[in-house]
C-alpha cells in the first residue's frame, strides 16, 4: 500500500511535461516568505497567545520559531534537490510512497486554504475598525463576525478572498510585485511599532512571567505557531523561480530568520508596554481565547469603567499604540495591517493552489485542476476553486479556531518533510544536494519532536477535527483517486510511457 513511490527522475520528468514560467529570485522569494509569514500571527494572534500564556508568550514565539527553524533546514535541503511545485507533497511522494503524499497534500490543504482564511478574518477586524475610526462608519456586527463571534457572515473577509483569487489569477510575477510593495509597509508599520514601545518598555510588567505555567506556553506556542505559517510556501514556488537550487533555501532561512527576530521584539514591546497578563472569570478560572466568556467578561470589565486588556482586543498592535497615547499611529498601524495582510492571503492562496496544481498533474486530484490559463498562464480552475473554498471558511468560522486547524495540517506535512530528509540520505545519498541540513542526525529528531510536542498541544477539538479530515481524506483517495494517479499500473499517461503507452521495464 506504502510502496507505489515517484522517483525523483519521474517528479522532473512531470514538471518538465507541464511547466510553470521561471520568473522569480532570491530577493523575490525572501519578500514572498516575509509576506506570508508576517501578518495576523503578530497583527492579531499576539492577543491569542497572551490571554493562554501571558507574558510567557515570548517563550511561545520562541519555541515555535525553534521547530519551524528545524522544519525550515529541512525543507531548504529537499527544494533544492527537487526545485518542482508541490511542497511537502512533492518530497514525501519521492520518499514515503502515495498514500502518505496524498495525506501530506490533503494536510496542505488544510494549511493553506484555512490559512488564508484566518488571514482574511483579521484583516477584516482591521478594516471594520478602520472604517469606525476614519470614516465614521460602523459595520453592523452581524456582517462583520462570524457566528461563533456573535455575527451572521463576515463580508469582508469574503471580500478580500474574492479579490485575492482574481490577482492570482492575472499572473505570478504581477502578484509577487504586489506582494514586495505590501511586504515593505508590513515592515514599515512594524518598525514605527517598535521605535515607540521598546523605549517606554517597563519590566513590572513581565511578572508574573508564566501565569498559566509552561502549560500554558505550550498552548500558545501551538497556536502562535501559525504566525510563522507560510514560510514553506517559498518551496511551492520552486517551479517558477531562477536557479532555484540556490535561491529557494536562501528564500526559506532568510525570511524565516528576518521574521523571528521581529516577532521577538515586536512581542516585548507590546507586553513591555501595556502589559499582557490574562483576563480571568469573576471566579478567578482563565477564560478561553476567542469564547462567547471571555468576551462577554471583557465587556464587563471595560463596562465597569476598566481599560481594555489586550487579550481582549482583535487589534492588539493598534490597542497599544493607543493606549501610549499615541492615537494617530493607532490609527495608521491599522491603515498599515489593512493594506497589508492581504499579502498574506496572497501567498496562502498561492501555496495552495500550486500543491494542488502538483496533485492534479499526477491524477490525484481531477485533471480540471491541472489547468493553465491560455493568457495568463497560471493554473487557474485550482485558483477559482481554493478562493471559493477560503471565503465559506472566512465569511463563519472566528481567527482563532481556523489558525489552529491550519496548525494541525502543517505540523503533519513539517513531520513527513523532515523524516523524508534522513530517508533520502540513505536511499539516495549520492544525489546532488546544493544544499545540505546542518547536523540531520540531530535537526531532524528535533523537529519531528516538535512538530509532535506542538499538535498535542493543541485544543482536544482542534486535534480531533484533524483526525476526521484525515479519515474523509482516505476515504476520498481509496473511494476515487487511487485508480486515476499516474503511477497506477498500464496507466497510459506515466511521464516515462512510450507512444504505445508502455511503460519500461523496471
Amino acid at each position: 500500500m506504502f510502496g507505489r513511490k515517484k522517483s525523483l527522475a519521474l517528479i522532473l520528468a512531470t514538471a518538465e511535461k507541464k511547466s510553470l514560467h521561471r520568473t522569480l529570485g532570491a530577493f523575490q522569494l525572501t519578500l514572498l516568505g516575509i509576506g506570508a509569514v508576517i501578518g495576523t500571527g503578530i497583527f492579531v494572534l499576539t492577543a491569542e497567545a497572551a490571554q493562554k500564556a501571558g507574558p510567557g508568550m515570548m517563550v511561545s514565539f520562541i519555541i515555535a520559531g525553534l521547530v519551524c527553524a528545524f522544519a525550515g533546514l529541512c525543507y531548504a535541503e529537499l527544494s533544492a534537490m527537487v526545485p518542482v511545485a508541490g511542497s511537502a507533497y512533492t518530497y514525501t511522494y519521492a520518499v514515503m510512497g502515495e498514500v502518505l503524499a496524498w495525506m501530506v497534500g490533503w494536510s496542505l490543504v488544510l494549511e493553506y486554504a484555512l490559512g488564508a482564511s484566518a488571514v482574511a478574518v483579521g484583516w477584516s477586524h482591521h478594516f471594520v475598525g478602520l472604517l469606525h475610526d476614519f470614516a465614521h462608519v460602523t459595520v453592523p456586527l452581524a456582517l462583520s463576525n462570524a457566528p461563533n463571534d456573535g455575527g451572521i457572515v463576515n463580508l469582508p473577509a469574503v471580500f478580500i478572498v474574492l479579490v485575492i483569487t482574481w490577482l492570482l489569477v492575472i499572473g505570478t510575477s504581477e502578484s509577487a510585485r504586489v506582494n514586495a510593495v505590501l511586504v515593505l509597509v508590513k515592515l514599515a508599520a512594524l518598525a514605527i511599532f517598535l521605535a515607540l514601545a521598546l523605549p517606554v518598555m517597563q519590566t513590572a510588567r513581565f511578572h508574573p512571567f508564566l501565569p498559566t505555567g509552561m502549560a500554558g506556553v505550550a498552548g500558545a506556542a501551538a497556536s502562535i505557531f501559525f504566525a510563522y505559517v507560510g514560510f514553506d510556501a517559498v518551496s511551492t514556488a520552486a517551479e517558477e523561480t531562477i536557479n532555484p537550487q540556490r535561491n529557494v533555501p536562501i528564500g526559506l532561512i532568510g525570511s524565516l530568520l528576518i521574521c523571528t527576530l521581529i516577532y521577538i521584539a515586536v512581542a516585548a514591546g507590546a507586553i513591555g508596554a501595556i502589559g499582557a497578563q490574562p483576563v480571568t472569570a469573576a471566579d478567578g478560572s482563565l477564560l478561553d481565547p476567542g469564547s462567547m466568556a471571555l468576551t462577554n467578561r471583557c465587556n464587563q470589565l471595560i463596562a465597569g469603567g476598566g481599560v481594555q486588556p489586550m487579550t481582549c482586543s482583535h487589534e492588539a498592535l493598534v490597542l497599544v499604540m493607543q493606549r501610549l497615547g499615541h492615537l494617530e499611529i493607532g490609527n495608521l498601524l491599522a491603515l498599515a495591517a489593512t493594506i497589508a495582510l492581504p499579502s498574506v492571503v496572497l501567498m496562502m492562496m498561492y501555496g495552495q493552489t500550486r500543491v494542488a496544481f502538483v496533485m492534479a498533474r499526477d491524477g490525484l486530484f481531477p485533471a480540471v485542476f491541472a489547468r493553465i490559463h491560455p493568457k495568463y498562464h497560471t493554473p487557474h480552475v485550482i485558483t477559482y476553486f481554493t478562493g471559493g473554498f477560503a471565503l465559506l471558511f472566512a465569511g463563519f468560522l472566528p481567527v482563532g479556531k481556523l489558525a489552529d486547524l491550519s496548525n494541525a495540517g502543517t505540523l503533519f506535512a513539517f513531520a513527513c518533510v523532515s523524516i523524508a530528509v534522513l530517508v533520502l540520505r540513505r536511499t539516495d545519498s549520492t544525489r546532488p544536494r546544493p544544499f545540505r541540513t546542518p547536523l540531520a542526525w540531530l535537526v531532524v529528531p528535533l523537529s519531528v519532536a516538535g512538530c509532535i510536542y506542538l499538535y498535542f498541544s493543541l485544543p482536544m477539538f482542534t486535534k480531533s477535527w484533524f483526525v476526521g479530515w484525515a479519515a474523509i481524506g482516505l476515504l476520498f483517495y481509496f473511494g476515487l483517486r487511487r485508480q486515476h494517479s499516474l503511477m497506477a499500473p498500464g496507466n497510459a499517461e506515466h511521464p516515462l510511457a512510450d507512444t504505445a503507452g508502455q511503460l519500461p521495464a523496471e
